[in-house]
Formats: C-alpha cells, sequence, structure tokens
C-alpha cells in the first residue's frame, strides 16, 4: 500500500498511527465483541472513550475550571448560527472581526440574531492579506462578545496573538489551527473547532465555553443546540457523533504521545518554514500574505502563469502530492500542513515545484 501526501484543507490526513489503531479495533474494540459504530453511546463502553477523549482534550490545551468541553454536530457554519442564538442575547450585539472568508460569513450569519458591528477588517480589493493591528479595532464595550478566526482557511491568514478585548467575552473559530500548537484558553470566553483539520473525522466539532456564558441562549434557539441543555446532559442530549469523537480521542493521545502542542508548534513551524523560504526565492510562485500573519497551516500560493495551473494539478498527482487545488473563491494553489503532515511530505513538494518551475519557468 502507498499512501499519498494529502494536502487537502479538511477532510484532511490524519497519523497514520491513528488509521492503524482504528483498524485494528474495528470490529472488536477491547474486547467488547463490537465496533465503537455500534456502540450504545449511553453503554459504559462508549462512555469511557468519551471521559478519555475530553480528559486528554483538557490535558492538551490546559483547559482551566470554569469552562465546559461539549463534543456536538453541525461544524464551524453551525457554530456561526449557535454561539449567536447562545450568546448575543446577553446584550443584543456582537463585534466581529474579519480577515478572510470564514470570518467574513461568521458576521454575516450571526446578523440574523442581533446587531452586528465589524469591529476591524482586513479586506483589500476584496482580498486578506493581513490581521489588523489590535489599535485598528474598534470594540463596543457594550457588545456581548467579540469574535476572530484564529486562523482562514482560504486565505493562509493566521493570528499569532491573543486579541484584547476587556470584559467583553473573546470568542474564537479555531476550526484549522487548533492543537497546532499552544492557545490561553482562559483568555476565551468560548472557542469552537470542526474536527476535520487537526482532531479527526468530520462530524465532530468541539466547544469549548466559559461556563458563566452558559444558560443565555435566545427563545428561538434549538434545544439541541443550547450549550446549557447540552453541557447537562454531558453532549448526550441527543446521540453524539460516537466514532468521530473515538478518532479524536486517538489523535489526542497521539499529539499527547509526541510532546504535547509545544512539540507540534516546533513540528508545525519547521514545516512551514520549508515552503516558505521557497515560495519567497521562487519568481515562479507567489504567496502575498503578510510574513506575520502567514499561517502555519495553510498555505495558499499562485503560478506566475495561471494557465499551467492545470499542468501543475496533473505533475503533482503524478508524484503522489494531493489536495492542492486552491478554493474555488480565490483560485491558486494551496497546501494545507496540518498536524498529520510530515515534514518529509513537504519536502516532497518543494521538489516537486522545484522541477516544475525547472521545466517551465
Amino acid at each position: 500500500m502507498t499512501r499519498v501526501f494529502n494536502f487537502s484543507p479538511g477532510p484532511a490526513t490524519l497519523p497514520e498511527a491513528v488509521l492503524r489503531q482504528a483498524a485494528e479495533e474495528m470490529l472488536d474494540w477491547h474486547g467488547s465483541g463490537m465496533s465503537v459504530m455500534e456502540m450504545s453511546h449511553r453503554g459504559k463502553e462508549f462512555m469511557s472513550i468519551h471521559a478519555e477523549a475530553e480528559s486528554l482534550l483538557c490535558e492538551l490545551m490546559g483547559i482551566p475550571a470554569g469552562y465546559k468541553v461539549l463534543f456536538l454536530q453541525g461544524g464551524a457554519i453551525g457554530q456561526n448560527a449557535i454561539v449567536p442564538m447562545n450568546l448575543i442575547g446577553r446584550t443584543g450585539r456582537a463585534d466581529y472581526v474579519v480577515t478572510g472568508d470564514w470570518s467574513k460569513k461568521s458576521a454575516k450569519e450571526a446578523a440574523h440574531f442581533g446587531e452586528v458591528r465589524i469591529a476591524a477588517s482586513s479586506e483589500e480589493g476584496g482580498r486578506y492579506t493581513r490581521v489588523p493591528a489590535q489599535a485598528e479595532w474598534q470594540l463596543d464595550p457594550k457588545a456581548a462578545y467579540v469574535h476572530y478566526c484564529a486562523n482562514e482557511t482560504i486565505g493562509g491568514v493566521e493570528f499569532f496573538w491573543t486579541p484584547q478585548t476587556g470584559d467583553v467575552p473573546l470568542v474564537a473559530d479555531m476550526s484549522s489551527n487548533i492543537l497546532s500548537r499552544p492557545v490561553d484558553v482562559a483568555r476565551h470566553g468560548l472557542i469552537y473547532a470542526g474536527a476535520q483539520k487537526n482532531m479527526g473525522p468530520s462530524g465532530l466539532t468541539v466547544v469549548i465555553v466559559r461556563e458563566d456564558l452558559i444558560g443565555h441562549a435566545m427563545p428561538i434557539t434549538p434545544s439541541v443546540f443550547d450549550y446549557k441543555i447540552q453541557a447537562a446532559a454531558d453532549s448526550m442530549y441527543n446521540t453524539p457523533p460516537t466514532y468521530a469523537i473515538y478518532i479524536a480521542g486517538l489523535v489526542f493521545k497521539h499529539v499527547k504521545s509526541l510532546g504535547g502542542l509545544a512539540a507540534m508548534e516546533a513540528h508545525n513551524r519547521a514545516k512551514a518554514a520549508v515552503l516558505y523560504d521557497f515560495l519567497d526565492k521562487s519568481g515562479f510562485y507567489s504567496n502575498p500574505i503578510q510574513r506575520e500573519a502567514r499561517s502555519l497551516m495553510n498555505v495558499p500560493f499562485w503560478l506566475k502563469d495561471a494557465a499551467l495551473d492545470a499542468a501543475f494539478l496533473q505533475g503533482a498527482q503524478a508524484r503522489g502530492l494531493v489536495g492542492l487545488k486552491g478554493h474555488r473563491s480565490v483560485g491558486g494553489m494551496r497546501a494545507s500542513l496540518y498536524n498529520a503532515m510530515s515534514i518529509e511530505g513537504v519536502q516532497a513538494l518543494v521538489a516537486y515545484m522545484r522541477d516544475f518551475e525547472a521545466q517551465h519557468g
């Protein structure tokens, strides 16, 4: 069996060790005689899987007391509505910082539930290439929360600092960089993330919410989306995405075995440096993102001549490099370098890019 180097933005590559363990346990999990897929979510077997996954995540991220971890469904796009339904009713308004397509969509969705202000935006000519400095932000002290996207998957713009919002709770979409490096959870009121980048398969959404922010849901909020109801039921108000939680637990255990989030950051910075260093020295490829905001997770780049895009992708596939096509809204290429991508994969990509440039430059 030959595995490709998968640069897809999500669902993304998973650690091979995790996939092998899941394969070994597929038919019989720890002598239970059944697959995790078949277990009752209220049975003792799955309850132990659920508890271990939650415990490992708390350990890895240093989640302090006073927070609830919820394992939900609906993806980050679902949370674009669920967050305001649970939080915006506290004051009726919220601030959003827009640094790319995902935070722009988040703000648009939230506007259905209250008054939404764009506290800062880095959009210039329809493109996003930076993170607005804190001095540019115009924050409303009466906002129910301030929302930002920690890493923009499409545009490749990432926050490397935690915004200061005073007494107003800070909400972060960390779907594409959660577990990639340490984060100060205590400086956030709520963090949410789809699992399909760094944590596991699609279908699972993790929400980390400060307890004082629970219990303010708007009357229109469906019960299954009410953080208070889900927290009281330990994420079991409805059947949770059991197999996705199981895989996430294996990923958490794997990350811990590698040295935790500090080790992940060193690994991810080393990988990204290989690709960015090559891009900076090339006149054939380009990346327009300001250096201090360049994502470690998603690296968009463009060929000098877009007419060569199809040939580039075809040649990459022939060398076992897949998932490199850029998002349809911006074109070009995009290499996603999530935790499970090896440095060997990035080196193979750069070697191919160098060969392609020599042939077509």
